[in-house]
Formats: C-alpha cells, sequence, structure tokens
C-alpha cells in the first residue's frame, strides 16, 4: 500500500452530536470551497482524496527562507528583500512564532459558532515601526515566464493569505490587509546546474479581504451536519473521475 494514501487510517472526522470542539484547517476550508461532495467525504465520513506528491525542492526553500528571515528576526534587522523593495518592516517577534509555523499546530482560533478550531500555519510575519502585522507567505516555482498573481488557480494562494490574516486579527493582533509573496523561481537559462539551482526572488503585495471567511466557516458547518452527500462538482476533476469509471 503506498506511504501516502492509507484509505483505513483514522481521521479527525466530524460529529454533529458531539460538544467537543472540531478542528478545521484553512486548507480544509479552501476544499470545501473548491468541492463539497470531496469536502463532505473528508471531514464526515473520512475518506480524502488520494494527495499528491510532496514537493520536496518547494519545503527546502521555504526552511531555507525562514533560516535566512529567522537571522534578522533575532537581531530585529531588516532582511536585504525588505530594503530592495523599500519595505519598513522587520521579522515580527512572538513567542509563539515557532508553533504558529508548524503544521498540525499552527495560528488558532475557536470559532464559537460553529464549534471549530480554525488552524493555519503562517510561513513568516513582518511588523512595521506602529505594531502592525502584515501576513508573508513563501511560495517556489519555475517558470519562463515572470511569476505574478493572475492565474485563476492562485486563488487558493489568496483564500490562504487571507484566512491567515483573518486567524491573526480574532487573536487580538492588528493586521494590515497587505499581505506579501515572497516568490522564488527557480532559473532555467544557466549553462550548466554545476550542484546547485538559482532562484530569482520577487516579492508580490496582495489586498486581502477576509470578510468570507466566516460566512464560509458556517457554510462549511451547516454542510457537515446534513446527512445528505452533497452532489458531484461539474468543476471538481476528482468528482469527473469517480463519475467517469462508474461508468464501466
Amino acid at each position: 500500500m503506498s506511504e501516502y494514501y492509507n484509505a483505513n487510517r483514522v481521521r479527525n472526522v466530524y460529529d454533529s452530536k458531539s460538544l467537543k470542539p472540531f478542528k478545521l484547517s484553512r486548507s480544509k476550508i479552501d476544499l470545501f470551497l473548491n468541492c463539497e461532495r470531496c469536502f463532505y467525504f473528508d471531514r464526515k465520513i473520512g475518506i480524502s482524496r488520494p494527495p499528491g506528491f510532496p514537493f520536496s525542492l518547494n519545503s527546502a526553500v521555504d526552511a531555507l527562507l525562514k533560516k535566512e528571515f529567522d537571522i534578522h528576526r533575532a537581531g530585529k534587522t531588516q532582511h536585504p528583500l525588505m530594503k530592495a523593495y523599500d519595505l519598513p518592516f522587520v521579522p515580527f517577534s512572538h513567542p509563539m512564532i515557532d508553533e504558529w509555523r508548524e503544521n498540525f499546530k499552527g495560528v488558532q482560533f475557536l470559532h464559537s459558532e460553529s464549534n471549530f478550531i480554525i488552524t493555519g500555519a503562517v510561513d513568516d510575519l513582518w511588523v512595521d515601526k506602529n505594531n502592525v502585522i502584515y501576513v508573508v507567505d513563501y511560495k517556489a516555482t519555475s517558470k519562463d515566464a515572470k511569476v505574478s498573481l493572475s492565474a485563476d488557480w492562485q486563488i487558493g494562494y489568496k483564500r490562504q493569505m487571507e484566512i491567515y490574516q483573518w486567524l491573526l486579527r480574532k487573536n487580538g493582533f492588528e493586521v494590515s490587509n497587505t499581505g506579501y509573496f515572497v516568490y522564488c523561481n527557480g532559473r532555467k537559462d544557466k549553462k550548466a546546474f554545476d550542484a546547485k539551482l538559482e532562484f530569482d526572488v520577487d516579492i508580490l503585495t496582495y489586498e486581502g479581504n477576509d470578510s468570507w471567511v466566516e460566512k464560509s466557516i458556517m457554510s462549511a458547518k451547516k454542510c457537515l451536519d446534513q446527512n445528505i452527500i452533497p452532489k458531484p462538482d461539474k468543476n471538481c476533476d476528482y468528482c469527473d473521475y469517480i463519475l467517469a469509471i462508474n461508468k464501466y
């Protein structure tokens, strides 16, 4: 059996009769917005979509960026990228920063109306002289074109940023609507590999709007509280695949 998929493993499934708060990650909220049927199978029945293989190079870039920014966090100094983009920030220091960046922990908030504990692991936080926080997310790719946030599929990146902003606000922090993507683009125009990858690094600005978050949380709860499996989503490749193979 694949190490990445085990249909019989115990899952965090929702029980509408339980009074215990139910953990719901920002990625599962995004799943709900992409396909209610897949979300229902995942969180109510315990059958998830087959996972993608881990992007180890992306993880390496994330880890190295965190180490790099942590040097400036400890010294309360500006990273050279901040200076290059004329951003008057320093990395935000807080006793919880390591937990906030840890998968399966992250920033958490108990949303009383749904009894859901909403979670999301940030990549980084920057702060200005007025103690306003700016959410930062690291992205890595390798493409010939200049990186941007214009592709339709990048709506997931934008929702991710907005949920982080919402979570931090719910934890009592003053958070700017402006967030930043530190986008690393692996260069393919070098003459040789020479046992190293070189990246162009850009900072992309994004103006977030978290007004949709609470409505989506309550809609997700309504979905899980029902006993009827949602219909297949015509825009979901996973639903299309199941429908196709069921014809044979």
